[in-house]
């Protein structure tokens, strides 16, 4: 899937990926990130979701 980074929080490492084809945004845990990439808002993303304890979450992030 494709999105947008909607929301980050550097110090918590956690933040939201807006896409088209969803209503909710997708959770997202910087640990997805490839070692030594970040994100920041507005950068675009693919992943790969999963149902996670409270809802889809992104797992294997990369900035495209």
């Amino acid at each position: 899937m494709q999105g947008t980074v909607k929301f980050f929080h550097d110090q918590k490492n956690y933040g939201f990926i807006e896409t088209e084809d969803m209503d909710d945004d997708v959770f997202f845990h910087a640990s997805e990130l490839p070692e030594g990439e970040s994100v920041e808002e507005g950068d675009e993303v693919e992943f790969e979701q999963e149902e996670g304890d409270r809802g889809p979450k992104a797992v294997e992030v990369t900035v495209v």
